[in-house]
């Protein structure tokens, strides 16, 4: 992709929006992000839908925790990762692609081109521990925060919220 796809907002801002790999479903993984040292995000539950986790991966240890959004352990995360994360890594290549999830989370793929499964595999190859989740709160704040702009009507105005952003090209 270009610069003739990005629209005039997006060639001026000073944080470049990065198109999605490919298309994506937001059902089972409503977010994720590349933040922090970490592959994080917001999975839905497969068996209550009032309830969501919050889950993580740590770049170089894979150190990973999951947990529910009133902070309750994750009961498929035990020593292992659990079927939220394998969801997490696989939206996130959807996301931001296969090489650069591999690269941001210093997973070493040998075999081929890398995929969800493959970078799966090498981070449990490596027997990560079990990780803090007391970046969750601060992760599901940030989903939050997104949800609420999906509410906002449609428009070119900035957004009031958002104005401490610099300007680009201003003179001091």
């Amino acid at each position: 992709m270009g610069d003739g796809a990005l629209s005039v907002r997006e060639k001026s801002s000073t944080a470049r929006v990065v198109p999605s790999a490919r298309p994506r479903k937001l059902a089972k993984v409503p977010f994720v992000e590349l933040a922090d040292g970490r592959l994080q995000g917001v999975v839905s539950s497969g068996s209550d839908i009032g309830r969501v986790y919050v889950s993580s991966v740590e770049a170089g240890t894979y150190a990973f925790a999951c947990s529910t959004n009133n902070n309750r352990p994750c009961g498929g995360a035990r020593g292992m990762f659990c079927n939220h994360i394998r969801a997490l890594v696989g939206e996130a290549v959807l996301q931001y692609g296969a090489e650069r999830v591999a690269r941001y989370l210093k997973a070493e793929v040998t075999a081929g081109e890398p995929d969800a499964h493959s970078i799966t595999a090498a981070m449990t190859a490596a027997r990560p521990a079990q990780g803090d989740s007391s970046a969750a709160a601060q992760v599901f704040s940030r989903f939050l925060r997104h949800l609420a702009y999906l509410e906002l009507a449609p428009t070119t105005a900035p957004l009031p919220e958002m104005q401490w952003f610099p300007a680009t090209r201003a003179v001091a």
